[in-house]
């Protein structure tokens, strides 16, 4: 099993993704050149509308085309979003209180009731904690620690 980064901070013309689209929630259609995926291969993918977002996807089905060379489709598996929706939010720390303006997903379909969890959950991934009600970037978590 091998990992593919098709994210677009990576732009490659030799190896790219020409489409990605969910077939249903959980399961998209990717279409791209090099590579060699296989099934079981992990692809990174950027999320469309979000400057640093970007979703695993796992390989369950893969069809290499004669032409244009190098060029293959695929069936993969991954987050399943009904309604996919990016916000962008400032987290201040409140122990130095920096500013990070935080951009996280969110299955819209949930309500507005999900996007404080979705992003708490960002912010875990960003190395930041949320402890009584404290946000804590990674140099005061060391402070404190």
């Amino acid at each position: 099993m091998a990992e593919h980064d098709f994210r677009y901070t990576l732009l490659n013309p030799q190896h790219t993704l020409t489409e990605c689209r969910a077939l249903i929630p959980g399961q998209y259609q990717v279409t791209g050149v090099g590579g060699a995926i296989q099934v079981g291969d992990i692809l990174h993918v950027s999320l469309k509308g979000s400057k640093s977002l970007s979703m695993r996807l796992q390989v369950s089905k893969v069809r290499h085309l004669i032409n244009p060379p190098g060029q293959w489709t695929a069936v993969a598996t991954g987050p399943a979003f009904k309604e996919l929706a990016i916000h962008s939010w400032q987290v201040q720390c409140d122990g130095c209180n920096s500013l990070l303006d935080l951009e996280f997903a969110v299955d819209a379909s949930l309500g507005k009731a999900a996007q404080q969890p979705a992003a708490e959950q960002r912010l875990l991934e960003l190395g930041w904690i949320n402890r009584d009600g404290r946000h804590l970037c990674r140099s005061c978590q060391k402070a404190e620690a």
